[in-house]
């Protein structure tokens, strides 16, 4: 049967659009992480009380792009060889959220894993934002400094969602040969560029991934990009240098990075992360890779794709 559904999908799986990357782009992702790489953690970690007795949560600090302390919450299962190495899932909320409580992520303990949540600075969570603004914004977050490559807002929380891995792999309990990293809109594009970019995770899972295609995001798109939409609407004469700066960090520049094992999902009611932006980044992946096609969902995380999430990543760790 050849029906819509299948040749919808078909349709997406041959979309290559052009890429928009500047000839500098490895150039900037190498400074980046060399720039980084030194830079201090400073991190705290503090036992917490949780309602569940199968778990151990921390309450967790450390320092990411700049000084600002990124706030997570670090699950463990609390009956567990002493001496166990176990791995661990990374996870990046989508945006205007929370790493939100460590009951959240009971899941993970119960199949014996470590997970790191963390907030994406300035957003619903307890991190605030200490980035210095350079020139006026628009409403939420993104359009902070977005004329400046080396100081906007998506530089600053890429980075601290790699500091995030960094922590991670550091801790006593956490095999740093098995972490995930992992989120759904936003945190699915976290996910992606860090699979990408950097040699801490050994598999990634990005739900529903923002950060893709997003010069035909921010024409089309409902998502976090509107307000960029809305950032040219007052100043027209940016549109060049907004786009230039998005593009650094546009997964479907840097998809060919990406040599782990992936799962992705799309929805292809999904009018926030769009099928045309999800599927123009994951054609361009060249690594082992899955991806999940919801024909009636829209900007959702269903118990469907949390199913399968854990599933690959008890294939994948070997446990």
């Amino acid at each position: 049967m050849n029906h819509a559904i299948q040749r919808r999908i078909a349709d997406l799986e041959q979309y290559r659009p052009a890429l928009t990357a500047e000839p500098d782009l490895d150039a900037f992702w190498s400074e980046t992480l060399a720039a980084a790489k030194d830079k201090p953690l400073n991190g705290t970690r503090l036992l917490a009380k949780t309602p569940l007795d199968g778990m151990e949560a921390y309450k967790v600090e450390y320092e990411g792009f700049d000084s600002t302390r990124i706030h997570g919450w670090f699950v463990l299962p609390k009956n567990r060889p002493a001496d166990a190495k176990l791995p661990c899932v990374v996870l990046y909320h989508g945006y205007t959220g929370s790493k939100g409580y460590p009951e959240d992520f009971a899941q993970y303990a119960m199949m014996g894993i470590a997970a790191f949540a963390v907030d994406i600075r300035g957003q619903g969570g307890d991190t605030g934002n200490l980035l210095a603004q350079r020139h006026g914004m628009t409403r939420g977050w993104l359009t902070q400094n977005i004329l400046d490559k080396e100081e906007c807002y998506y530089k600053a929380i890429s980075l601290d969602a790699l500091k995030a891995l960094e922590w991670a792999a550091a801790q006593p309990e956490v095999d740093a040969g098995r972490i995930c990293a992992m989120g759904g809109s936003q945190g699915g594009g976290l996910a992606l560029l860090a699979a990408a970019v950097s040699e801490v995770p050994s598999i990634a899972v990005a739900h529903i991934p923002n950060m893709c295609h997003m010069d035909f995001g921010i024409l089309n798109s409902t998502s976090s990009l509107t307000e960029a939409a809305e950032f040219l609407n007052r100043f027209p004469d940016k549109l060049d240098e907004v786009l230039r700066t998005l593009s650094y960090f546009d997964m479907m520049n840097l998809a060919h990075r990406i040599r782990i094992p992936l799962l992705v999902s799309v929805g292809l009611k999904d009018p926030v992360t769009m099928p045309e932006t999800i599927f123009a980044a994951y054609n361009r992946i060249e690594s082992d890779k899955r991806i999940e096609v919801y024909p009636f969902q829209g900007h959702a995380v269903g118990g469907d794709q949390n199913r399968k999430a854990l599933e690959f990543i008890r294939m994948r760790f070997n446990f």
